[in-house]
């Protein structure tokens, strides 16, 4: 359960920077910790890694105009309003956090992304590319040639590429650095 609570939180922390809302690092680390602390609570007893997707419905966090009461609770623990939150995040955000798997959706009709996935050997949550990797000039080497990559497939696979892709290359539109609103950011997972 660790890892994909890690996993979860780290990307909702994530959106909160992308935000460009003026919190404080020690304010969203904060948050990620009361965050984690509420999911692990509330899912003790609705985890069932051998069947994943039993209790999935209730492991589900949603925002779709109104904010999910446990992320209004993790944010109120840290001195963070559900109204801010709310204002914050996408106004349309589905998360699944099962038993090995992680995954979200920004609008109703967007794709589904697969943020964390089980593999044998791994043992490391999701976390942002450019806090995996502190060198940022390196981060943008690495974003241009997976686009680079990208455009050197075959032209069906490169007009369509799969979920796991588009979250590769998402890292580089999600540098806070760069002016990508919410909004393109759910444009671009729902294309």
């Amino acid at each position: 359960m660790k890892l994909e609570l890690l996993s979860a939180s780290n990307f909702l922390v994530h959106l909160i920077r992308l935000g460009r809302r003026n919190v404080g690092e020690s304010t969203l680390q904060k948050f990620r910790d009361c965050l984690i602390e509420v999911l692990r609570r509330r899912y003790r007893d609705h985890w069932f890694p051998e069947k994943p997707f039993k209790g999935s419905g209730y492991r589900c966090i949603r925002i779709n105009g109104k904010m999910d009461p446990i992320i209004g609770q993790a944010g109120e623990g840290c001195g963070l309003s559900s109204t801010f939150l709310h204002q914050t995040f996408p106004s349309e955000l589905t998360m699944w956090i099962d038993p090995l798997e992680v995954s979200y959706r920004i609008g109703e009709n967007g794709s589904i992304c697969v943020l964390y996935e089980y593999k044998e050997g791994i043992s490391e949550p999701w976390k942002p590319a450019n806090l995996n990797n502190k060198h940022s000039a390196s981060n943008n080497q690495n974003a241009k040639n997976a686009l680079t990559s990208q455009g050197n497939r075959n032209e069906a696979e490169a007009t369509s590429p799969s979920c796991k892709e588009s979250l590769r290359n998402m890292d580089y539109l999600l540098d806070p650095r760069k002016s990508v609103s919410i909004e393109q950011l759910a444009a671009y997972v729902s294309s």
